[in-house]
C-alpha cells in the first residue's frame, strides 16, 4: 500500500498531534502572543500607531494559530 501523499489537501490520513504536545505548542503561541502584545501597547503608549496595529494583529493571529493547533490538533 502506498503512503498518503503530504501535499494532499483532504487530509486522509492525517493524525492528531498528542494532547501534551498541543498543550506546549499552545503555550508557546500564549508566550509569542504575549510578546506580540506587548509591542503593540508599548508602540501605542509612545505614539506609534502604526507599529501598535501591527503588534496587535500579530497577537490576534498568534492567538488565532495557538487556538487552532490546541483544539484541531
Amino acid at each position: 500500500m502506498s503512503e498518503p501523499d503530504p501535499s494532499d489537501p483532504s487530509g486522509r490520513g492525517r493524525q492528531r498531534r498528542p494532547l501534551i504536545e498541543r498543550i506546549g505548542m499552545a503555550g508557546i503561541a500564549v508566550v509569542l502572543a504575549s510578546v506580540f502584545g506587548a509591542v503593540g501597547l508599548a508602540a501605542w503608549s509612545s505614539g506609534e500607531p502604526f507599529l501598535a496595529v501591527m503588534g496587535g494583529v500579530g497577537c490576534l493571529m498568534t492567538v488565532w494559530v495557538g487556538g487552532l493547533t490546541l483544539f484541531r490538533g
